[in-house]
């Protein structure tokens, strides 16, 4: 097994999180890893893109040019990175922002309603967790326990407190997540 997946997005959307949390996940679970983020130098608002490979065999370059699986956050991610998922592979996207929706036959797509979902409930940095869950619904690389594990491994201790609640967009976001057909 081997999951090579982009996420991508603007800079204070928790893109490289998801991917750290996916990385501890797969490190927890004795998958070999791989965890490359590429950004700019805005502190938010930039862009913000993670490749993030997850394999059971020995992985031979973080680069990737195609990709199993694309989270995509934002429409310019969606315009760079729609044609790099591999045919029969699978686009996540929130869409919040989306204009132009893809329109690829040959990969699955889902939709994750996780923005407006975020803010119904009042917390907006639950948005990425929420993202999570419906990612690890549809592609269960690594278990829902290790996840949490690599959440709390990659916050800070001082947030600690908030894991409870992310634990629970987690599951909200399995809930939220609707393949396109």
């Amino acid at each position: 097994m081997t999951e090579e997946m982009i996420i991508a997005g603007f800079g204070g959307q928790g893109v490289l999180s998801m991917g750290k949390i996916l990385a501890y996940s797969g490190v927890m679970q004795d998958f070999e890893v791989s965890w490359m983020p590429a950004y700019g130098p805005e502190m938010r608002g930039g862009t913000a893109n993670v490749t993030v490979v997850i394999s059971d065999k020995p992985i031979s370059s973080p680069i990737s040019h195609q990709y199993d699986t694309a989270i995509i956050l934002n429409q310019q991610s969606m315009d760079k990175f729609e044609s790099m998922v591999r045919p029969g592979g699978i686009l996540i996207y929130d869409t919040n922002g989306i204009v132009k929706h893809p329109t690829r036959k040959d990969i699955k797509i889902y939709t994750i309603d996780a923005t407006e979902e975020a803010a119904k409930r009042g917390n907006t940095r639950l948005f990425n967790t929420m993202i999570l869950g419906g990612y690890l619904k549809v592609r269960p690389v690594v278990t829902l326990d290790n996840v949490f594990q690599g959440l709390k491994k990659s916050l800070p201790e001082r947030a600690w407190k908030t894991l409870p609640a992310n634990e629970e967009a987690v599951r909200i976001g399995m809930d939220l997540i609707k393949e396109v057909k």
